[in-house]
């Protein structure tokens, strides 16, 4: 997508990142990929023996360079973690969030879940036990949410549009379902107060946090009503917290679908600066 591009431009062209901060990473060991996922289904994706139906259901036409960027994407999310599980702060995806994957399909232009097997990964060869997943994308996180339904040690919190895809929820361990139209008042008041009551009962040590922009009122999926400075106060939000609890955090970037590719570009960079400002 172009928005990719643009936003690491946008980034770079006013100094809130160095070249010295990105890096391009490594497709993913397929080995971290079946902690997660179904062997049959990865090696369906492989061979693009995935049905003409299940394609639809993905939102993409299966190709080899698809199939290879999904596995970069994951690569990056799990690099991401690797990195600050051992030095602290944040590290960020410019693309991933693919929290529509479940273990053994994919859904909503998600064909694997870049969150879950980075947060597998980090349980599995690290110090790591208890992770919690905010996830703050306009869609329900529900890829997500059917991957650790049954992983006490990873929290998933999904805040999302009531209305909105999927139609079908899956069962997080909090859902926040919000009405068509919610504002910055209302939203902001629901996320501070959700994120204290996990907090009092939830002590992760490790955070994800999956940023989409589709919730700001300009987005031609999102529903939700949000201005940019408001989807800009959420994230001040998430990285205060971060800060506060001293852990390190990978963020993804999620959605965005504003008509304007520069309310887009802008929305997603004001993550990155807000962290910048509070994380570092």
């Amino acid at each position: 997508m172009e928005k990719y591009e643009l936003l690491i431009q946008q980034l770079l062209h006013e100094g809130t990142i160095t070249s010295e901060q990105v890096f391009s990473p490594n497709t993913i060991a397929l080995e971290d990929v079946l902690k997660v996922h179904d062997a049959q289904y990865l090696e369906r994706l492989q061979r693009l023996e995935v049905s003409p139906k299940e394609q639809r259901v993905s939102g993409f036409v299966h190709n080899e360079r698809l199939i290879n960027r999904e596995l970069m994407i994951m690569g990056g999310t799990r690099e991401c973690a690797q990195r600050v599980v051992s030095d602290g702060g944040a590290a960020m995806n410019i693309a991933g969030g693919t929290h529509h994957a479940f273990t053994n399909r994919g859904e909503g232009f998600c064909l694997l879940n870049d969150q879950a097997i980075a947060a597998q990964w980090l349980l599995d060869n690290t110090e790591v036990n208890k992770i919690l997943i905010v996830d703050l994308d306009v869609h329900q996180g529900n890829g997500t949410a059917e991957i650790f339904r049954s992983t006490p040690e990873v929290f998933t919190f999904s805040m999302h549009g009531k209305n909105n895809y999927p139609l079908k929820k899956e069962v997080s361990d909090i859902d926040l379902e919000l009405e068509d139209g919610c504002g910055d008042a209302e939203y902001l008041y629901q996320l501070e107060k959700s994120l204290d009551g996990i907090l009092k009962n939830f002590q992760p040590d490790f955070i994800f946090y999956q940023c989409g922009v589709d919730v700001v009122a300009t987005d031609k999926l999102g529903r939700l009503g949000l201005t940019r400075e408001g989807c800009k106060r959420r994230d001040q939000v998430v990285f205060e917290t971060v800060r506060q609890l001293e852990l390190p955090v990978v963020c993804t970037m999620g959605g965005g679908y504003s008509p304007h590719i520069k309310d887009i570009v802008e929305a997603h960079a004001n993550t990155y600066r807000v962290a910048q400002d509070i994380l570092f």
